[in-house]
């Protein structure tokens, strides 16, 4: 794990792991508005069920964060809110400072364990631990279990079948009946690397990643970077891995959700990388949410281009591209209208089209409707254009297959015993 080491402290030696929103970085718009939203909004369900059981046992929430970096689980899952808040309700966030009794995270890189105690170790719940977590699960045999195992963002990628298979028995025996294990690894079939996909025929399948996304493009070439090799997996992969483990810990480690995660705004869409038929799509969503910054929408526009002998996975993304698109040129077409005047009639929703297509069109239609009298402010760039980009993620997340057809594979699952 040493490569791993370096590779990460070289990113945190960048600035680019600072912990500000924007257009680059870690932790940069689509970081924060796209990708740990539609993680939130995967797990709130279990979440809401977890709280709810230990608020009748009267117990209170145990975290344990494997490759926690600076922080990042933490921060993630106590900005997870109820379903449906007031717009008069103040505390939203189902994780109060009251039902958290203790988070730990862990991980191998000691300058992002640092960043983590910096930026949060005035709280007594949290604790922040050099750990590896590829020899197994690091906790002492007199540790109590966790409530829920966390784990985001590729994590598990950097574990072999049999690391990854012995970590999760470790878990699955240390975890109590009902305890939450969230997993996340490097999808399969993203279109950021359709130049590395290969048949599940072939077993144990790595990437070498290059970690290249954090710099502008102007600075990557010159750029002397370490490399990771990371597992790339299907949902077939992981089912057959998982199983394993429980066999292993006599433990059941049910499936309660599969996902697709950042299906056109990975990161290496932006570096093309791996697949040089990519646009720089995470660009644009990012500049969707950036404030008084206006998004030329074309750059929008998805150009996915098939690869024989994937047809179900090419069926998906021709599926997806047409629907992402469609949304695009709707809202353009709109902001055309609204415009001018002399435009004949605003764009069609058409009943052939998905559901949540239609809806998204509506959701747009009535927000430019709403707003576009509106003349204090840039009402397109902040209005209009974050708006667009929360109808663009709500299509990701109810269009998503679970094929590892995005840059991360996300599975939740439950403890039986």
């Amino acid at each position: 794990m040493d490569r791993t080491k370096n590779v990460y402290k070289e990113a945190v030696q960048s600035g680019k792991y600072e912990k500000v929103t924007g257009l680059l970085g870690k932790y940069d718009n689509v970081r924060r508005y796209w990708e740990d939203e539609i993680t939130r909004m995967t797990v709130r369900p279990f979440l809401e069920g977890l709280i709810a059981e230990k608020s009748r046992r009267m117990e209170r929430l145990r975290i344990l964060d494997l490759g926690c970096g600076s922080g990042d689980g933490f921060e993630l899952l106590c900005a997870v809110t109820s379903r449906e808040p007031s717009l008069l309700d103040h505390q939203v966030s189902l994780i109060t400072p009251e039902i958290l009794g203790i988070y730990k995270g862990v991980d191998i890189s000691e300058p992002l364990v640092q960043q983590a105690r910096e930026v949060h170790g005035a709280n007594g719940k949290l604790k922040f631990e050099l750990g590896d977590f590829s020899q197994g699960l690091p906790v002492e045999k007199s540790e109590k279990a966790y409530d829920i195992y966390f784990t985001s963002y590729g994590t598990l990628s950097h574990l072999s079948d049999e690391k990854l298979v012995r970590l999760l028995a470790d878990t699955a025996g240390h975890a109590s009946e009902g305890s939450i294990i969230i997993c996340d690894w490097l999808g399969r079939y993203s279109y950021e690397w359709q130049d590395l996909w290969r048949e599940e025929e072939e077993p144990d399948y790595t990437m070498d990643y290059v970690v290249s996304y954090i710099y502008p493009e102007e600075e990557r070439e010159d750029k002397e970077l370490d490399h990771l090799i990371l597992r790339l997996m299907s949902p077939r992969e992981v089912e057959d891995l998982v199983n394993r483990a429980s066999e292993e810990a006599g433990v059941g480690i049910r499936l309660k959700a599969m996902l697709d995660r950042s299906i056109f705004t990975g990161r290496h869409l932006d570096t093309s990388d791996y697949n040089r038929h990519c646009r720089p799509l995470r660009s644009a969503v990012n500049s969707l949410f950036e404030t008084n910054l206006r998004t030329n929408l074309d750059t929008l526009v998805a150009d996915y281009h098939p690869r024989d002998g994937f047809d179900d996975i090419n069926d998906f993304f021709e599926r997806y591209q047409m629907s992402w698109n469609a949304l695009v040129f709707f809202t353009i077409d709109l902001l055309y209208y609204y415009n001018d005047t002399n435009c004949m009639a605003p764009p069609e929703i058409l009943d052939t089209y998905p559901e949540v297509l239609r809806e998204m069109m509506e959701y747009i239609k009535n927000i430019i409707e709403s707003c576009h009298w509106i003349k204090v402010g840039d009402t397109r760039a902040n209005i209009i254009e974050p708006q667009l980009g929360y109808a663009l993620r709500e299509m990701e997340l109810r269009m998503q297959p679970a094929l590892g057809c995005g840059h991360s594979l996300v599975g939740i699952y439950e403890i039986e015993r």
